[in-house]
């Protein structure tokens, strides 16, 4: 008899232990969700207007900015819109509408792979949390102009357009890991529009991926180079990692989010299984730290004083979250790892500082020596919207 009170007097403990962590954790994501709202406040009011974040240099206090056409100007309206539906601040709405404004011409941009990034992160987001037709049209818009890459040959979407820095030649045809996150767009333009064709054509690109981007440890390569003539496999590289048979932290980190949303658009367990390959490949590969937050590339040469890249980890903490929502609550403890540690103060950026931008330490390009150790608009968009998905699942339990 003593020993079963033992043992209900333990599993007591426990269950108190759990939910005292739960709600540390979700008084520090209250915490950091207002001081994200306060930082993209601050950082509106020195945007210049037409103008888009791309990352800050500390050393001149200033802002690096682009135009609508730069792959990440989504984020910034994105992360806004996530923000207002966090905080209800009108503040943050009114600059989320006005960049948006500034955004809508590249409906029309045939030019990028991109367009998922571009629309579907910020115009997605404005048709999620308000029904509008003119939001519609520029989703379809959008998807219609992402379609004209893909190459049915290959059965893939063109990423890059051949040239010299991406060792591609005319007549090849380029894709990168991160083009899987540009597929959600397609999903909605055929559940809003009846036509099939653009959820056929991002499960073809998706299969294309799965069958010729990984390894056998579920470690992907950046690029894949075509032939578009025959489909064949021409070239494997990693552009943005250490080497090309390393494993590039975010692009592991793209691959990972692509293939658990492939699993909730189709149910197929083809991509849950590719999904939990991916997040077990990473989860315990050797060099990942403990907190969670990778370096740069998983074989990058200077491991344990290589860099971290806060960027990754924000997306992979993302995806394992929604992950764990299909694998019975698997992956739930490692995403929570990774947001405690993405909400210390070692990346948590302070309220005026940073430039406005919500997380410290992200790797851009590390081979071409751009946007090294300094913020992301990506790391901060998937930052709040793994925080914001965490308080979603808790609230529905």
């Amino acid at each position: 008899m003593k020993n079963r009170y033992l043992l209900i007097i333990t599993i007591c403990c426990l269950l108190l232990s759990c939910q005292k962590q739960e709600t540390n954790l979700s008084t520090q994501i209250d915490k950091a969700l207002q001081t994200a709202a306060e930082q993209y406040i601050y950082m509106a009011n020195r945007l210049p207007d037409g103008r888009f974040p791309k990352t800050y240099h500390k050393t001149t206090d200033s802002l690096e900015t682009s135009n609508s056409g730069w792959w990440c100007s989504g984020f910034y309206s994105g992360t806004l819109l996530y923000l207002y539906e966090a905080m209800g601040d009108a503040e943050l709405k009114n600059e989320a509408l006005k960049s948006l404004q500034a955004l809508k011409k590249e409906q029309y941009n045939t030019s990028t792979h991109d367009l998922g990034f571009m629309m579907y992160c910020s115009f997605g987001n404005a048709e999620r949390l308000e029904d509008s037709k003119a939001y519609e049209t520029i989703l379809m818009n959008s998807a219609k102009s992402l379609a004209t890459r893909y190459n049915d040959t290959v059965k893939a979407i063109r990423s890059w357009d051949s040239a010299p820095w991406n060792k591609a030649e005319k007549g090849d045809l380029v894709v990168i890991i991160d083009n899987m996150m540009n597929l959600e767009l397609l999903f909605w333009a055929s559940k809003h529009s009846g036509d099939q064709k653009y959820a056929n054509i991002a499960i073809a690109h998706a299969n294309t991926t799965l069958e010729n981007h990984f390894r056998e440890d579920y470690s992907s390569y950046h690029e894949v180079i075509y032939s578009e003539a025959t489909g064949k496999v021409k070239k494997r590289i990693t552009n943005q990692g250490a080497a090309d048979n390393s494993a590039w932290a975010r692009g592991q980190a793209w691959g990972l989010y692509g293939y658990v949303v492939m699993y909730r658009e189709t149910k197929n367990e083809k991509y849950l299984q590719q999904a939990t390959n991916i997040a077990h490949f990473i989860l315990n590969h050797p060099n990942f730290p403990k907190d969670g937050v990778p370096y740069w590339d998983f074989n990058a040469p200077n491991i344990p004083d290589a860099l971290r890249d806060s960027s990754a980890a924000a997306i992979i903490g993302a995806a394992l979250m929604e992950l764990s929502t299909y694998t019975d609550g698997k992956y739930l403890a490692e995403a929570e790892n990774i947001l405690k540690t993405l909400l210390s103060p070692e990346y948590l950026a302070q309220k005026g500082t940073n430039g406005g931008f919500i997380l410290k330490h992200g790797v851009g390009h590390m081979p071409a020596n751009s946007e090294v150790d300094v913020p992301l608009t990506y790391g901060d968009y998937y930052l709040v919207e793994a925080l914001l998905r965490y308080k979603k699942q808790q609230a529905a339990q």
